[in-house]
This record gives structure tokens, sequence and C-alpha cells, in this order.
């Protein structure tokens, strides 16, 4: 396997792997994707294989340019209302992480779309993505560069630590910017359905639409876990997928992961017989008011193995907490602890995005 910095070359490389039926991991304002060309089955499968992901779920396919859009969709099959909304998304959304549905051209292979006749398509804000592209075939289709459903990755290292030589390259862009996927959103029906909240939010969509959006599917909601969350797909066999990120399970470390709102959290208690734990706060304001509660309940007490506690954001910024999820919960993976609690953030905004991932994060499949 390649690893490379960012570089003129490096970027010339991986275009010319990608054109050769390659895998390339690389990187892009929302997390790193592993890459592969969107009009080759052969290599699309390979991105299957290596991820060990199910045929059912699609892939995103990444284009360098808005005048490459046609050669990925077939836009003639939106009626004039949608074709609106298209170009006032595009517009201001891209490049972005915004992935939006369309009827896929006939020369997209259904291998990438899990066999439906649509496709998500995003234009990737990140400079190093869009000319690799741009010099590769125009269209890249690709998931986050993990293995399947575990943490997404947003350090080059992370893709290394996945893969070790099953892929071709990494071009290593350093950390990426936003830190969690992108939206996802369908524009093909009567209604803009979120299939997956991501780094646009619903309230900015729906402000430059003048739109109520809806989300799309449910699923039942966990019992101490996110109060009011957005719910989703739950059985694969008996739904279709439209988008990547709908599983029930998804995004998860190895380590045992709760989601706990900001009281319950505040209340949870460690003790010296405790295994060694680990506590994941939204913001430093709800870390102290912890801190001083557990200060009063193991007063005159040791405790020898004391948990390890990670902030999102020390002034509760969504947009700095988004950016450091996926990278503090790789930290708490490593750290050996036997259960990670995570304090549910504000429902608005990415608090919407970064409650999916982590709802998603403690799951476990059936």
């Amino acid at each position: 396997m390649i690893f490379l910095p960012v570089t003129q070359e490096s970027i010339e490389k991986g275009a010319h792997i990608l054109k050769n039926g390659g895998l390339v991991a690389f990187p892009t304002e929302t997390v790193y994707g592993l890459g592969a060309d969107a009009f080759n089955p052969l290599a699309l499968a390979k991105i299957f294989e290596v991820k060990n992901r199910p045929r059912f779920d699609p892939l995103i396919i990444h284009i360098a340019s808005i005048n490459m859009l046609e050669n990925v969709a077939d836009l003639s099959l939106l009626n004039e209302h949608s074709r609106y909304k298209l170009f006032i998304l595009a517009e201001h959304f891209w490049p972005g992480p915004l992935s939006i549905v369309l009827p896929k051209n006939k020369k997209i292979p259904g291998i990438a779309t899990a066999g439906l006749q649509t496709a998500a398509i995003r234009f990737p804000d990140n400079s190093a993505a869009q000319k690799m592209i741009f010099l590769s075939t125009g269209a890249v289709a690709a998931p986050s560069a993990n293995l399947f459903g575990s943490l997404s990755p947003t350090r080059a290292q992370h893709v290394r630590d996945s893969f070790t030589d099953k892929i071709d390259m990494i071009l290593d862009g350093g950390q990426t910017k936003i830190g969690i996927e992108s939206t996802v959103i369908d524009i093909t029906g009567d209604r803009i359905k979120i299939l997956r909240p991501g780094g646009t939010s619903k309230e900015t969509i729906e402000k430059l639409l003048n739109a109520h959006l809806d989300y799309a599917d449910k699923i039942p909601k966990p019992k101490t876990v996110i109060h009011d969350s957005r719910q989703v797909i739950s059985d694969p066999h008996s739904s279709i997928l439209n988008s990547p990120g709908q599983l029930k399970s998804h995004y998860a470390p190895k380590t045992a992961l709760s989601v706990l709102s900001h009281e319950e959290i505040i209340k949870k208690q460690f003790t010296d017989e405790d295994a060694k734990q680990a506590f994941l706060f939204f913001d430093g304001q709800t870390r102290d008011a912890w801190q001083k509660e557990q200060a009063a309940f193991n007063k005159n007490k040791e405790n020898p193995d004391a948990p390890v506690v990670k902030v999102l954001s020390e002034k509760g910024d969504l947009l700095e907490a988004a950016s450091n999820l996926f990278e503090t919960l790789h930290e708490l993976d490593a750290c050996d602890a036997s259960h990670i609690y995570a304090q549910e953030v504000p429902r608005h905004g990415l608090g919407e995005a970064i409650n999916d991932r982590l709802l998603r994060a403690s799951s476990k499949p059936d």
C-alpha cells in the first residue's frame, strides 16, 4: 500500500490508480473516503469486499465539478420543480457536505446504487479530492474509508489502521475539517426527504428552500438513549436502503457505548469498584457539573482507576463538536475502557447529525 501526503504528484498517482481499477483512500471535508472509478463495476466490487460492506448499502458518487453531473445523473427524469430545487441546492451548497439523490445515468453500474435507479451524488469541498477525481474518470464512488459499521476515519492513520495492505493508496491530507459525513437528501419525490443527517443542517436547507423537510424512515427509540431521536430503517431485508448510513447499527467503536441525556450523564456515578469507564461530554459546563457530583459522591473514597473524560467542545459549539466527534471516539476506543458514556447534544443544527451517529454507535446488530 502506498501512503503519501497530498502533493500534485501524489494526486496524479492516485488518479492513475483509479483509472486502472484500483482503490484510493482520500480526504474530503467530511471524512476520508475509499474511492473507486464510479463507472467500473469490478473496481466497485472491491470496495464492498475490502470494507466487508453488504451489497444492499449504496455508495455515494463524488464528482469534481457541476459540469460532471449529467455524466452520473439523468436529469431528464426530473420534473421542472425538482430541477429548480436541484439548481438552488447545488448553487448554494456545492462544493460541500450535501449529497443529493437523483435519477442515475445508465453509465453508473447497478452495484454502485444497490440496484436502485437513483444515486446519491455530491461535490466534495476539498481541493485534493477535486483534483484527483477530475484527473481520473471524473466520478468516484466512495463510502467512508473504514471497515463496515465501524468508526469513520477523520485522519489518514485511521484508514491505515483499518486496511493495512488491502487498498492501493492512501492520500494523506491531515485531519478532515467537518469530521462528520454529508447530509443525504432525496429530491426525486413531491417532498424533499432527509435520508441521513450530516454536515449540512436541516434548518439551513429549509431556510434556503422555504420548505419543511421530512426525515425518511423510523426505528424504535432505545430505552435510555436519545429522546425524540430521528429514526431509520432497521431491517435492510424488509426495506430498501436509499442511502448510506440508514442501518440501525453503524459508526460504532469496539467499546460498548451508551448515550445519556444531559441530566442522566451528570448523575451517572462511578466507584472504585467499577471497571474503567470513559465519559464523552458535549461541553465543558456539563463536565464540570458532573465532576462536582462525583466529588460529593466519592468523598473520602479512593478511585485508582479514574474514568477517562473527553469533551467535544469546551464552549458548546456544535460545529467544533461535529469536527471532533469521530476523532475523540477513536481515542476513547483505544483507552481500554469497558464502557463509553456519551452525552446527547442539543437537537438542532449539526446536533441532529451528531446524535444520529451516537445513536447508531450505541446500537448493536440484531
